[in-house]
């Protein structure tokens, strides 16, 4: 009951700040969005660039647990993972705050949930995030400290990556569960190294076996590493 109130307040928090805490919305920022949505970069800060498409990254990487995690709850997973890839930590908060701990996974993984549980999509994902960041790295710090400290939509945008970052270790240790893998090292690993480190977990976790729906579960002190 501690981590529901703990999600929930943070999420309405969140909302709060976002909308009457945050700097004004700027009048440029329709525009804005629609160039960085359909690669007109040309103008703007490499690293706001590098951000916006970045925070299209993190609901894969979310969705590549979630999915999982939503099999055996009593809340359907796949709204709030869609909706995560428009509004990022807005719509996962919800989630988590009313999940419950399910360190199972019954039944047959879909087309779906095997591309995600691929090591193949960990390590795409891994790639066009290091071309990302190392692109983003060029761009202009002193501006985008500017923008960050005068545009909602960039300084909402910054503190929804904080957020993805720091949550995504809650999600974690189900997931590891799931697998019969034990290393504490990796979760240290996840939880201390933003971004990346979700990105190593998504590419060397052991693939998900799938367990019929009738198939008795296996005491945890009797899976052997």
């Amino acid at each position: 009951m501690t981590r529901k109130i703990g999600f929930g307040l943070l999420w309405l928090g969140f909302i709060v700040y976002a909308f009457f805490l945050a700097p004004p919305d700027r009048p440029d920022t329709f525009e804005l969005i629609k160039n960085l949505s359909i690669v007109q970069w040309q103008g703007i800060n490499p690293l706001v660039i590098a951000l916006f498409n970045i925070m299209g990254i993190w609901p894969v990487i979310y969705s590549a647990v979630v999915l999982f995690d939503g099999r055996g709850q009593k809340i359907r997973a796949w709204p709030f993972a869609i909706a995560s890839f428009a509004v990022g930590a807005f719509a996962l908060l919800p989630y988590l705050a009313l999940r419950q701990p399910n360190p199972q996974f019954q039944g047959k993984k879909n087309a779906v949930l095997k591309l995600l549980d691929s090591r193949v999509t960990g390590v795409g994902l891994t790639i066009a995030t290091v071309i990302l960041v190392a692109y983003g790295l060029q761009g202009n710090w002193s501006e985008f400290v500017q923008q960050w400290q005068t545009s909602r939509f960039i300084h909402v945008m910054s503190l929804d990556f904080a957020l993805l970052c720091l949550l995504f270790p809650t999600l974690v240790r189900d997931d590891m569960a799931r697998r019969a893998w034990k290393n504490p090292a990796l979760f240290w690993l996840i939880t201390l190294i933003p971004l990346f480190g979700p990105l190593i977990y998504l590419c060397v976790r052991p693939p998900l076996p799938e367990r019929g729906l009738d198939t008795v579960s296996i005491p945890q002190e009797t899976v052997t590493n």
